[in-house]
This record gives structure tokens, sequence and C-alpha cells, in this order.
């Protein structure tokens, strides 16, 4: 990789990061729960990609590159539901133990 191509990248990652900050930061609590949903369906796919990577039978490397993609795609996908899930549940009416 080229040294140009080293500063293009970097600097690519380092916009996302800022981009990606600005906008969480400005996102209402309101709208937090339906994005938690859609970023947990975009790690859902990127599950898949992973699991494609793994078992695509190239270099032992890749495997084991592909192998821990899975793993940690799949916590990012289970924890990112339980989060969903707990929050809904603040939503959710309470039950009350007198009749109606």
């Amino acid at each position: 990789m080229s040294p140009e191509q080293i500063v293009y990248l970097t600097f690519i990652l380092m916009l996302a990061i800022f981009l990606g900050f600005e906008l969480i930061a400005k996102v209402p609590a309101t709208l937090h729960t339906p994005l938690m949903s859609g970023s947990n369906a975009i790690s859902g796919i990127t599950l898949v990609g992973a699991l494609v990577s793994a078992g695509a039978e190239h270099s032992a490397m890749a495997t084991w590159l592909g192998a821990a993609a899975v793993t940690l795609a799949t916590i990012n996908v289970v924890g990112g539901y339980l989060v969903t899930d707990r929050m809904l549940a603040m939503f959710k009416k309470k039950a009350t133990g007198g009749k109606a």
C-alpha cells in the first residue's frame, strides 16, 4: 500500500469517526430505539458477510479473521437486541395489582 493510500484511508476513517460522533450526539432520545433497531439489521448483514468470509476457504489467516468477525458481529447483534428490548420494555404499561 502506498503512502498516499494510507493517508487517504486515514482521512476517511477520521471523517467517519467525526461524522458518526456528531450524528449520534444530536439524536433525540425518542429516536434512539428505532435507530438502534436499524443498526441491528445492518449488523445482521455484517454477520452474514463474516460467515461468508470465514467459510470461503482462502488462507488460514482469512479463516481466523472471518471467525473473529463472526464472533464480534454476533456479540454486537445479540447485545443490540437486548438493549433494544430493554428500552422498549420501559415504554410498556405496568400492570397494577388492583381491580379495574
